[in-house]
């Protein structure tokens, strides 16, 4: 025999929400290595410009970019954990 739309509703209610109630607070050095690691791959980027290629490495040469974007990416990619 088929459910009442109340007795489908009170279902639901009684069930366990499978919401944002379920995630764990994020450690405390989450944060700072998140932004340190974006400041950082910019701090990278500008320093081989002003250096005119003579800094941070000079045998990466234009591979410094890569690095500095590289390090810049992965702070970014923490943000999407970030609550």
């Amino acid at each position: 025999m088929p459910e009442s739309k109340t007795r489908r509703k009170a279902r639901r209610a009684a069930e366990p929400a499978t919401g944002t109630a379920d995630y764990k607070p994020l450690p405390v050095w989450y944060k700072p290595v998140m932004f340190g690691l974006m400041l950082l791959g910019l701090l990278w980027i500008i320093v081989y410009y002003i250096s005119q290629g003579l800094l941070p490495i000079v045998v990466a040469g234009g591979w410094n970019i890569v690095i500095g974007f590289g390090l810049a990416m992965v702070g970014f990619v923490m943000t999407t954990r970030w609550r």
